[in-house]
C-alpha cells in the first residue's frame, strides 16, 4: 500500500512517516499544500493523509481540487 504524508509540522510529519513505515507501507511525504498537491496528482497513492492547515495552499483546497479531476483515494 503507497502512502503520502502531507503534514507541515516536522516532527509530527516525520513520526508519521516513520510508523507508517515501520509498518510496511511504502510512505512519500510533504510539507505544504502545493506539493502535496502534485504528488498526489501525478502519483497513484491508496491512501493519503491530510492536514487542514498548510502553508501555501490550504487541505480543504487541495482535496477539493483532487475531487474535482476525479481523484479518489
Amino acid at each position: 500500500m503507497r502512502v503520502l504524508v502531507v503534514e507541515d509540522d516536522r516532527d509530527l510529519n516525520r513520526q508519521l512517516v516513520t510508523a507508517l513505515t515501520d509498518a510496511g507501507y511504502a510512505v512519500d511525504n510533504a510539507a505544504d499544500g502545493e506539493e502535496g498537491y502534485f504528488l498526489g496528482d501525478t502519483e497513484p497513492y491508496d491512501l493519503i493523509v491530510l492536514d487542514l492547515g498548510l502553508p501555501k495552499m490550504g487541505g480543504l483546497e487541495v482535496l477539493e481540487q483532487w475531487r474535482r479531476s476525479g481523484r479518489n483515494m
